[in-house]
């Protein structure tokens, strides 16, 4: 009763932590865990009123007893205040005097409070104080279904006064930003929806709710429907507000990477903006968890218990976890990339961390599991400096060697003077003499930065192709096959080009030879001439 009164007396004073104290000091055993503190604050002033009213305590009267039978303050027709002693807890006012105390103010509704000065306000909540004004009708004070009928009319009010500020709020919220994305924001900013702020409504509602609720004087089990709802509605609008903070985070991440040239950062922002939400929404849950009595002690202890399962179930989730992290740090490609993954192929197109999507080269999107990248082979087409041409051209076997050299010489002079070729590494020769034609080789690179400017230049050096050799009169063989007819003997035979006399001898013929050779070596590379490695320079020379 001392540490009661006392604490009351502070709380009146506006120390809310005492009046936590005089809340210990009532049994609340039958009171739902939920609203368990709700409720005890507004018994401790009812209880305080109900005693002011009955009589002055004389603390030096009642027993001093540890333990014992009930100590009875007063009796009442619809109830006692008593004392009773527990075990477990001490000295208490009972959990019948708990249950009784509404119906003992009820009873008391005519009687003055005795410790208070006429001009002084009363301790009681603002609904017991409008209850016992008599500004209620009787009418309205009688329980049809539940509750009294004017409670039902002032739930009914708080409802509508919670959503009347939650589209308030939210439309102001709405205003705020699209003023603000028009004016100030730039970048990832402008694609912000007027709509993003959204939870902060829901949490004025939630609020609203709350202190209208609290303030009506429910019975327990109405209060614990209630009170639930208003707390979930609460939890959920903040961890939904964290969420839209997270994205106005990810909307400035990506501002910032925008503005840089890396593309590191670009697949490191969706990467960050995720782990966030992850740990919004385990957060979150704690948080629904702890405002709602659950014992999130045993729940994460049953997850320690099952975290060996947990682990070999989650053995793919792991090693997707791993292969993102492995692209990351190894940059093994980007978002945009044209990358060939085994039988994959296509550009990068989001970087996830259970899975890749790839947009394939027909338009359709592959899921390629993140673990792959940690032993697969993996072609960053993306990477690529220069993109390669190798081919060959075929050409008649009747073409002159002359004119096959100025017919070389002329596609070399066209990478030279093609705007997006690489000048200082490239090959045209004569590589091989085909089946049905004179193969000459064309390895060319150009310096492009897509796939799109590749094809247009290399069709542009195709064609010049096409109009050098028409220029020269250099005609492109087809697969050809030539039949001889053998003739009889009194037919002319072919006259022979070469000087060879009939039936000579193995050494004349290496002779003759070997002569012929080193005439035309002399005539074009020089006796005895060792021409140096092909370099740089002579890829750039024009003249």
């Amino acid at each position: 009763m001392s540490t009661f009164l006392e604490a009351m007396k502070r709380a009146r004073a506006g120390d809310n932590d005492q009046l936590e104290i005089a809340v210990t000091t009532l049994d609340l055993a039958n009171i739902n865990p939920l609203v368990r503190t709700e409720k005890g604050r507004d018994l401790a002033w009812i209880l305080l009123e109900v005693i002011q009213r009955t009589r002055i305590p004389k603390i030096e009267q009642i027993s001093a007893s540890t333990s014992g039978d009930p100590f009875v303050f007063h009796s009442y027709e619809n109830g006692a205040i008593e004392i009773s002693f527990k075990e477990t807890a001490g000295w208490r006012f009972s959990s019948s005097t708990t249950a009784a105390l509404p119906h003992l103010l009820d009873e008391l509704s005519d009687v003055d409070n005795l410790a208070q000065a006429p001009d002084e306000g009363t301790t009681l909540a603002f609904v017991d104080m409008v209850i016992q004004s008599g500004m209620i009708p009787a009418d309205w004070k009688v329980q049809r279904f539940i509750l009294e009928n004017w409670q039902w009319a002032a739930i009914l009010f708080v409802i509508l006064v919670g959503v009347i500020l939650d589209k308030l709020v939210t439309l102001l919220l709405s205003i705020a930003v699209r003023f603000w994305r028009k004016r100030y924001s730039v970048g990832a900013f402008r694609q912000i929806s007027d709509s993003i702020l959204r939870p902060f409504g829901l949490m004025v509602l939630a609020f609203a709710w709350w202190a209208g609720i609290n303030m009506l004087g429910l019975p327990g089990p109405a209060l614990v429907i209630l009170l639930i709802s208003v707390k979930f509605i609460a939890c959920l609008s903040t961890v939904w507000g964290a969420y839209r903070l997270v994205d106005l985070i990810a909307a400035f991440l990506l501002d910032i990477a925008g503005r840089t040239s890396g593309k590191v950062d670009d697949a490191l922002v969706p990467l960050i903006t995720k782990t966030m939400k992850v740990f919004v929404t385990v957060m979150g849950i704690v948080f629904i968890a702890e405002n709602l009595d659950i014992d999130v002690t045993s729940l994460l202890a049953g997850l320690g218990l099952g975290g060996l399962a947990f682990a070999l179930a989650a053995k793919d989730v792991a090693g997707n976890l791993f292969g993102s992290v492995t692209v990351l740090l190894d940059q093994t490609f980007h978002v945009g990339d044209w990358i060939i993954v085994g039988d994959v192929e296509g550009s990068v197109e989001h970087l996830g961390f259970r899975s890749t999507r790839v947009r394939t080269f027909y338009n359709s999107v592959v899921s390629v599991p993140n673990s792959i990248f940690i032993t697969a082979t993996v072609d960053n087409m993306g990477q690529r400096t220069y993109r390669r041409l190798s081919c060959k051209l075929s050409i008649t076997y009747d073409t002159p060697p002359e004119r096959i050299e100025a017919f070389c010489e002329a596609i070399r002079e066209l990478v030279r003077q093609h705007p997006y070729t690489r000048k200082d590494y490239f090959h045209i020769y004569l590589n091989e003499f085909g089946a049905s034609a004179i193969e000459i080789l064309i390895y060319v690179f150009w310096e492009t930065p897509e796939w799109g400017t590749e094809l247009r230049e290399r069709h542009r050096f195709l064609l010049d192709c096409l109009r050098v050799a028409k220029q020269l009169g250099v005609e492109f063989a087809y697969p050809t096959q030539t039949l001889y007819l053998k003739q009889s003997e009194n037919e002319s035979q072919i006259p022979a080009k070469t000087p060879f006399t009939p039936a000579s001898s193995e050494r004349d013929a290496f002779i003759f030879g070997r002569t012929q050779a080193q005439a035309i070596v002399a005539a074009t590379t020089g006796s005895g001439v060792v021409p140096p490695p092909v370099s740089p320079n002579d890829y750039l020379n024009t003249e």
